[in-house]
């Protein structure tokens, strides 16, 4: 990844490699299109999804990984042993997938519930 500032999450991810860019795509389309109350947009330079002032779910990439994060050490710490069981990498606030990661939606749909009910 450059230190590029940029535009939108489309230019975020279209400067992606294809494998990475895809998968973020992915993951996050799927919570858009589940949950249609959330919206994304691009914030610390990066794509976040999130519901009025509230950030939701954050992702990134990195050079040979993609980051996800449910805005919640709380949540990673619920879902921990889940995250390990199906290999990824989990730190405090987030949680690291392959570049090509085959996307877990019911996984990635009850962290964003799990997040969503923090919020409310």
């Amino acid at each position: 990844m450059s230190s590029k500032k940029f535009s939108s999450v489309e230019d975020y991810l279209s400067s992606l490699d294809a494998k990475q860019g895809k998968t973020l795509r992915e993951v996050i389309n799927f919570i858009i299109e589940s949950f249609p109350d959330l919206n994304c947009k691009l914030a610390w330079n990066v794509p976040q999804v999130y519901k009025g002032d509230d950030y939701v779910f954050g992702v990134s990439a990195l050079k040979n990984h993609l980051a996800l994060a449910p805005w919640s050490a709380e949540v990673i710490e619920n879902f921990k042993e889940e995250l390990e069981r199906q290999g990824c990498v989990v730190k405090k606030n987030l949680f690291q997938v392959p570049n090509d990661w085959n996307i877990d939606k019911k996984l990635v749909s009850d962290l964003v519930v799990a997040r969503k009910l923090e919020l409310d």
